[in-house]
């Protein structure tokens, strides 16, 4: 007898444009999450208890509605979360169907868990939307309750795999602004010939409404966005190293 389908926990999906990878993409948010980020602005996608089980069968015939659309607006299918790699198996059955209907596949991630991402896994992903959260060993703990060098060697890993890469950068004001530590991770990244760009996030509270509604606090709820002139820098300090930045 066979082992059934793969079933997986999912929050929810959507489409959206120019965010989550190139052209249109349908976007699959994955339920439960290793990681308690600060700015989080999804808290109600951390948990897999909280998420809807579906299979891939599920999700791909909800895919295929927008197939011809995906195609010709140059889009495709991003997995995000939550953290897609806290359910492997579904996440790899999912990219393999997708590659497998002709579609775009992107994979964004924090790369702790990029461990359980297998080669396999990994040929069935074009694009990888790797979230460096910070360069700086103590700040990346305290500012998600994780280790940083799960998502470097991750990093390194991909780059080995020629899988290309986008890198999100979230900048939060007295957490991620620090010159040395954009120095640091710009070295890094230019050593990297896969990095095709790195997006600098300004941080914002647009979910802060999830945290009432969930009723916890939210922990940068007094936390003021960048400026203009701070989010300028960070971009110029990426581009002094070849990488290009937005």
């Amino acid at each position: 007898m066979g082992s059934g389908p793969t079933t997986g926990r999912i929050h929810s999906w959507d489409l959206s444009t120019g965010v989550d990878g190139p052209g249109t993409r349908f976007v699959l948010f994955v339920s439960g999450c290793p990681l308690r980020c600060l700015y989080c602005a999804n808290p109600d996608t951390w948990h897999m208890r909280d998420g809807r089980e579906t299979t891939a069968d599920d999700v791909m015939a909800e895919i295929d509605k927008y197939r011809g659309f995906l195609t010709a607006a140059g889009g495709g299918v991003t997995l995000t979360g939550g953290e897609p790699l806290l359910q492997p198996a579904f996440t790899a059955q999912v990219l393999r169907r997708c590659k497998e209907a002709g579609l775009h596949t992107a994979l964004d991630t924090s790369g702790f868990l990029g461990s359980r991402a297998t080669d396999e896994l990994l040929a069935d992903t074009d694009l990888v939307l790797l979230d460096i959260k910070s360069f700086d060993v103590d700040t990346y703990r305290k500012l998600t309750g994780g280790e940083l060098a799960p998502t470097l060697n991750f990093a390194t890993r991909l780059n080995r795999l020629g899988i290309p890469m986008w890198i999100r950068y979230v900048l939060v004001p007295g957490w991620t602004d620090d010159p040395d530590a954009v120095d640091g991770l710009a070295r890094f990244l230019s050593g990297l010939g896969r990095v095709d760009r790195v997006d600098v996030l300004p941080f914002h509270k647009l979910g802060a409404a999830k945290y009432e509604a969930l009723g916890i606090p939210f922990p940068l709820r007094d936390q003021p966005p960048p400026g203009p002139e701070v989010t300028e820098r960070v971009r110029a300090q990426f581009r002094e190293h070849g990488v290009t930045a937005y």
